[in-house]
């Protein structure tokens, strides 16, 4: 019990000496053991460091949940250390939704059959972004938790023993200063403003006391000196560190953008894909506003039924105008379905424009002596 009262009246004097300091120097009337410029670039380093990996992260959760209810409770789960129940991404609940459409409308109807073809192209957009979301957890989000909650706090840690070892050397720098003044002081008066030899006997002890007392205090700044030493060189290796982590960030930064690369490819691959599914249906839909239960067109019903400048064109008899001409790349196969129209092979380079009257949808496209209708869908167009 003893041993204790005195370490706990020991911390209590280093810490009332701490705060002393402390304030001593924010008022400016105390001296500070300023770090050099490296250092101090090392921990500027580090703070930034520190503040953008807390931004990234923190937008790259957005970016992956951008609901913040769910974000929260993933957090929980991840602190409960529980595992989170799979969530149905926003795709494939309206993927969801679609389907359960297209069996109450049929689908056996065009609308029915599109919007299945379309469910399930939101299904795997679904399942894609999921795959996208767990490898950007796994590859960089995790690693940015981890230094964080790791490496940064234990940065934290050893830079506030470095402040401490900091306040306990300045003030024992403060307190040889105050005992050396003091001990000249005392030599060069006597305690008293007499001249009797007993006078002379109190200068001599309180001088000699003063001694011990800057031996004293040059003993401590030598012990507080080594331990600030000490501290500094292994905050200085953490704050070092700080190299290693750009690099280890650096790598997990090329696989999220991998992984992001690779979902936006397959979300374009599903869409290229539905796209060229859908066209496949010739024309916009046609409504018969005086039948009661209308009856899908066939698609020579669809061509027939479109505007006679764009049906009945005679290609051998277009001229090309003189502007407006472009050139034009095939996205994927397709097949003419009358002599009107162009046949087209998957990456094949052709001319296209288009005529006055023309259906929006298609163009004009020459290859060579060839001529002929091609859907727009079907094209990127170059220049």
């Amino acid at each position: 019990m003893d041993f204790s009262v005195k370490k706990l009246a020991s911390d209590a004097g280093v810490f009332f000496s701490r705060a002393v300091q402390f304030t001593e120097e924010k008022l400016g009337q105390a001296e500070k053991t300023e770090l050099d410029a490296h250092y101090e670039n090392l921990l500027a380093r580090a703070d930034s460091t520190k503040n953008w990996t807390e931004k990234i992260l923190h937008q790259t959760e957005v970016l992956l949940q951008p609901n913040p209810s769910a974000r929260v409770e993933e957090f929980l789960y991840e602190k409960l250390d529980r595992k989170m129940p799979a969530r149905t991404t926003n795709a494939e609940l309206l993927a969801q939704y679609m389907m359960e459409a297209a069996n109450e409308f049929g689908p056996g109807t065009p609308y029915g059959q599109t919007l299945l073809r379309v469910g399930e192209t939101e299904k795997r957009l679904g399942g894609a972004e999921r795959e996208f979301i767990h490898a950007s957890s796994i590859n960089f989000l995790t690693p940015l938790r981890s230094f964080l909650e790791g490496d940064w706090k234990s940065i934290s840690k050893e830079r506030r023993l470095l402040q401490n070892r900091r306040l306990d050397l300045d003030s024992c720098k403060a307190k040889l200063k105050k005992a050396k003044a003091a001990e000249v002081k005392a030599e060069a008066l006597p305690d008293f403003q007499e001249t009797r030899p007993r006078n002379y006997v109190l200068s001599a002890s309180a001088s000699a006391l003063w001694s011990d007392e800057v031996d004293k205090a040059e003993y401590e700044l030598r012990v507080a000196q080594t331990e600030f030493d000490r501290q500094a060189e292994v905050t200085r290796l953490l704050l070092e560190g700080i190299s290693s982590t750009h690099v280890n960030h650096l790598r997990c930064l090329h696989e999220f953008v991998e992984a992001q690369a690779a979902y936006y490819v397959q979300c374009y691959q599903h869409m290229l894909d539905l796209q060229k599914q859908l066209s496949r249906f010739s024309g916009a839909p046609v409504v018969n506003v005086d039948s009661t239960s209308p009856l899908p067109l066939s698609a020579a019903e669809v061509s027939s039924s479109a505007p006679a400048s764009s049906s009945s064109l005679c290609t051998s008899d277009v001229t090309p105008p003189v502007s407006g001409t472009r050139k034009a790349r095939a996205l994927y196969d397709y097949e003419a379905a009358d002599s009107s129209e162009l046949a087209l092979l998957a990456d094949e380079l052709i001319m296209v424009y288009s005529l006055p009257g023309m259906d929006p949808d298609w163009l004009i496209g020459e290859r060579g002596n060839q001529k002929g209708k091609v859907p727009v869908t079907y094209l990127e167009l170059l220049s």
